[in-house]
């Protein structure tokens, strides 16, 4: 073999190497490189969130069925969790219809059940967007911000 070939040999090997060694390996970063989050994870992530904010969005449901005289303070944080649902693109449904409860509940209780509430996922969602896609992460850093804005509200007095 001359040196010219072997020189060209090593060349395409080390060539070879070095893009072995940049690319992921796996296709998990498909869509935007290796550590790029791919499609699907962010879709996950959304309809995790949906999910979240219908739960959260159900308590409030509850607690104005159990506390009607609390209507006027939780409707219109009912309705931020509401579009908060339509905004992780899921679906909003209306607002339970249901009688009072027949055993008493404080109206304190209730606020701080759902200040808790608010507080605890307003805290996971800011745990998680550190490794959220960047539009993904925005939109959790604002209802992070407005939940916990809510558990602020709710428990004070």
């Amino acid at each position: 073999m001359s040196l010219t070939s072997r020189r060209t040999l090593l060349a395409s090997l080390a060539g070879a190497a070095l893009l072995t060694g940049c690319s992921g390996g796996s296709d998990e970063g498909a869509e935007g490189g290796q550590g790029a989050p791919s499609v699907s994870q962010e879709k996950r992530l959304k309809a995790r969130e949906a999910r979240a904010s219908a739960d959260l969005l159900g308590q409030y449901d509850e607690a104005l069925a159990a506390v009607p005289s609390l209507a006027a303070r939780l409707n219109p944080l009912r309705d931020e969790v509401e579009r908060h649902v339509k905004a992780f693109g899921g679906a909003a449904r209306p607002s339970a219809s249901t009688s009072p409860s027949t055993p008493p509940v404080a109206e304190k209780d209730v606020l701080r059940a759902l200040a808790a509430a608010e507080r605890t996922l307003s805290d996971r969602r800011m745990t998680t967007l550190v490794d959220a896609p960047a539009e993904a992460a925005r939109l959790l850093a604002s209802v992070a911000a407005a939940g916990a804005g809510h558990a602020y509200l709710l428990a004070e007095d």
